[in-house]
Formats: structure tokens, C-alpha cells, sequence
């Protein structure tokens, strides 16, 4: 079933960690074809487009943590959290919600712990110049994995809630 979430059920969101968001764009289509609520929070202000169901919500710029903070207090159950920031979807993850990445990885309340402590490792060895350069470049494919992974969560929501 597609279209409106029905009024008798909590509305599935999507709640994005915007700044640096690449799939924007994508998160509009499919909140478009499911008839979801879209919320970007940013530190600055961001172009949308004019659709009832997306909202973007700036928070105060210099405020560390601050989207953060905001999307937690925000986020439920039956929520999806699009983030990079590991902590962030494991904060998410704690109040219920759902989370991945712009690539497609799906964060699981089984699988958190592993990825804080990787996090955590590529730091450190950052930090002593073990390794260098960044994260590979935004492909095609990481598009469409995206893609496929937020339209299987909001399957599975919706599936749980039957």
C-alpha cells in the first residue's frame, strides 16, 4: 500500500541530519510516494521543495550537538533518522527509531556497538597519522542502496504495525 500514512496510526517521519545530507533529493521522492512527513534539521537554512509534508528546521548555528540534541528529542518510535554521525543514530536508535546512512547502512540496536568502536579506532589512528585521506567518494550505487534500504524500513515499519 502506498500514499498517506492512515490517521489512525502514528505517521512514519523522516527526520534528516541535513548539513551534509547527498540524498536529499532521494528522501524527497520516496517521502512523495509513501506520503511521509520529511523534517531537515541543519545549522543553516536550506532550499526544499514546496511540499506540505517537508519542513526544514534550522538550529542555532555555534550551537555544538545542537541538530543533534534536536533530533533526539524529536525522534520516536517508528521513525527514520538519516545520518553519517554514528553516536547520533545510536542515540536514535535508543528512543526506538530507525537509522542509516546515505550509503544505505542500516544501524541496528545489534550492530551499534560494533560501529562506535570502529569510529572510535579510525579516530585514534587518524590521530597518529596511521591513516590518511577520507571516506571513498559518493557513488551511483551508494544512491541506490540508499534507496532500497529506506524504502525496506518503511516496509518494515509499516509491516509492524499491522
Amino acid at each position: 500500500m502506498t500514499g498517506p500514512e492512515t490517521a489512525g496510526a502514528t505517521a512514519i517521519r523522516i527526520i534528516v541530519d541535513a548539513d551534509a545530507c547527498p540524498v536529499k533529493d532521494e528522501i524527497f521522492r520516496v517521502a512523495t510516494r509513501y506520503g511521509l512527513r520529511v523534517i531537515l534539521v541543519s545549522n543553516s537554512r536550506l532550499q526544499i521543495p514546496r511540499n506540505p509534508l517537508f519542513e526544514s528546521v534550522v538550529v542555532a548555528k555555534g550551537q555544538f550537538d545542537g541538530a543533534d540534541d534536536w533530533i533526539v528529542e524529536q525522534i520516536g518510535v517508528g521513525d527514520i533518522a538519516v545520518t553519517a554521525d554514528i553516536p547520533l543514530a545510536a542515540r536514535c536508535l535508543e528512543k526506538g527509531a530507525r537509522a542509516l546512512d546515505a550509503k544505505g547502512r542500516v544501524y541496528t540496536p545489534e550492530a551499534i556497538g560494533d560501529a562506535l568502536a570502529s569510529r572510535e579506532l579510525m579516530i585514534h589512528l587518524r590521530a597518529m597519522g596511521e591513516m590518511g585521506g577520507g571516506p571513498p567518494p559518493f557513488s551511483a550505487r551508494d544512491r541506490s542502496t540508499f534507496l532500497q534500504r529506506l524504502d525496506d524500513l518503511i516496509q518494515a515499519i509499516r509491516r509492524s504495525r499491522r
